[in-house]
């Protein structure tokens, strides 16, 4: 409101206009590359090259594209063939920001960045093509190779245990490393909650962990996907837990949901439904819960990174100036991440486990040993 500067009004082409379309067209966009690096993607994409000439050249690996449309039916290519959204190809087309940025305002809401549509052959969309996308996008090449990594782990630590090694003697290598995790989640995690029933879930809790954690750790590595910032991912991890905890269930379970025990006739059209509804927010709660931590810190970091970018379109100095403020903050968000990595996984199984608790409900009784489970209030899982 303090700072003003004249603008000169210019009609014809080559003036003032003009100028200001170019700059605010080549100008940083922090959502693109926040929203780029969150969202799926049909590559990984790593950076973009400038040449003499001004023009962007993609680094990145594309992935195998999976195409179904009962007009045309299946198609197979390379996402490689899009020449990232430049062109199209078999009568398909990869939509970007921009492409979306130039349709009509009313149409933008129905399309999404890297969704894949049919075209007619002037080029443009085809609404009545249906378009079914099977793609191995980059969120599902990387979880297949989180999942063959943590398979390969534990194999060769098992194969370990059948020989002999870290029965008899200490365990060595990767079994010195995963076995004290392991024993963890066993005493810390199944036994306090499932009692003297740990050793039938504890298989399931233990995949659980380390699946979450490898693709949280994978997460981390530039250039790679957020896994486990990816809604459709949780939801899957949720609707298992919540078909454990309904196959643990019984009648006490469901008798303390429909008939709460020592509550007036009154506040029972309360509580049920209620109590009816918690049956589904705790998987919902799981499915959230991991989202969210993980999508934030990731926005976090690009966030900080892009404010170098921003300062600098503002003034070189001011890019440079602000340039260490923003690596140090980052360097720092970075290692919370690696923290929260460990903390998500840690709490999905906790609290999986504490819910398969609470399904088991009336089968608990206090033992001196401890290792039997007390059913927890929902107020208590914060």
């Amino acid at each position: 409101m303090l700072i003003s500067s004249p603008i000169m009004a210019q009609e014809h082409e080559g003036g003032t206009e003009h100028k200001e379309t170019e700059k605010k067209e080549s100008k940083f966009n922090a959502k693109e590359v926040i929203f780029g690096h969150v969202l799926n993607a049909h590559e990984f994409h790593f950076l973009d090259i400038t040449d003499g000439e001004g023009h962007k050249k993609p680094l990145s690996i594309p992935l195998p594209v999976i195409l179904y449309s009962p007009t045309k039916g299946w198609d197979f290519f390379m996402s490689s063939k899009f020449h990232h959204g430049h062109e199209t190809y078999q009568g398909y087309k990869i939509l970007t920001d921009e492409t979306i940025a130039e349709m009509p305002e009313a149409e933008r809401k129905n399309y999404n960045p890297q969704q894949i549509v049919a075209v007619n052959a002037a080029g443009e969309i085809d609404p009545t093509v249906k378009v079914y996308d099977l793609s191995l996008t980059r969120n599902v090449v990387q979880m297949m190779l989180a999942l063959i990594l943590f398979v390969w782990i534990m194999l060769r630590i098992a194969k370990k245990y059948k020989k002999g090694e870290g029965v008899t003697t200490a365990p060595k290598g990767s079994q010195g490393f995963m076995e004290p995790i392991i024993t963890f989640v066993r005493d810390e995690v199944a036994k306090p909650n499932l009692g003297h029933h740990y050793e039938k879930y504890l298989p399931y809790l233990l995949t659980v962990f380390f699946f979450i954690l490898i693709n949280n750790i994978f997460g981390l590595i530039p250039g790679s996907a957020n896994v486990t910032g990816n809604i459709a991912f949780t939801v899957v991890l949720g609707l298992i837990s919540f078909v454990v905890i309904l196959a643990s269930s019984n009648k006490h379970y469901w008798g303390h949901i429909f008939n709460p025990p020592g509550v007036p006739m009154g506040v029972k059209f309360i509580l049920v439904p209620v109590e009816f509804l918690g049956v589904f927010i705790k998987p919902t709660a799981l499915i959230i819960r991991l989202f969210a931590n993980m999508v934030a810190g990731h926005i976090i970091i690009i966030c900080l990174i892009s404010l170098i970018f921003i300062f600098a379109g503002l003034s070189p100095v001011a890019g440079w100036g602000v340039s260490p403020v923003s690596l140090a903050f980052t360097i720092f968000i970075y290692f919370i991440e690696v923290l929260v990595a460990l903390i998500q996984a840690f709490v999905f199984c906790m609290l999986t486990a504490v819910f398969i608790g609470q399904a088991r409900e009336g089968e608990h009784h206090h033992e001196a040993d401890g290792h039997s489970t007390v059913a927890m209030d929902d107020a208590v899982i914060v």
